[in-house]
């Protein structure tokens, strides 16, 4: 079950059941089954006092992913902060809404267990996190 919740911010203008039906898909392309994932989506302040609090980080991040996956289910936590991924998409010249959904995929990414801190695991990142955009919900619309 997927659940999406929001912590100081509005819900982003998402469709639920389109990007749980996206995630559930990408999952299983790692051969992976989804458990119990929660979105949170909050802002800027909500997501240093996480990153402050349980990974002694002192700095504003898009995504923290709390994994508690064992075996082929992925479950996790994952804390968006919207402020965060405006900042950047602005940054980079991309479409708010396009960001969101990278950020989105990219929790559930490390849930299937990519990385992108060691050598050459954040071209990986990018490039699952670009094949997985190819086919996300917001394209449709």
């Amino acid at each position: 079950m997927i659940t999406y919740n929001t912590i100081n911010v509005k819900m982003p203008a998402i469709s639920h059941r389109a990007t749980t039906a996206w995630v559930r898909s990408v999952a299983a392309t790692y051969g992976k089954r989804v458990g119990e994932v929660a979105y949170v989506f909050c802002d800027d302040e909500k997501i240093i006092e996480v990153n402050r609090q349980y990974l002694n980080h002192d700095y504003y991040t898009d995504i923290i992913t709390f994994d508690y996956s064992e075996g082929d289910v992925v479950s996790g936590d994952l804390f968006i902060s919207l402020d965060t991924v405006r900042s950047n998409a602005a940054e980079q010249g991309t479409d708010y809404t396009e960001e969101l959904h990278r950020v989105i995929i990219h929790g559930i990414l490390h849930l299937c267990g990519l990385n992108d801190k060691g050598p050459g695991e954040r071209e990986t990142m990018e490039a699952a996190e670009n094949k997985a955009l190819q086919t996300a919900p917001y394209r449709e619309a």
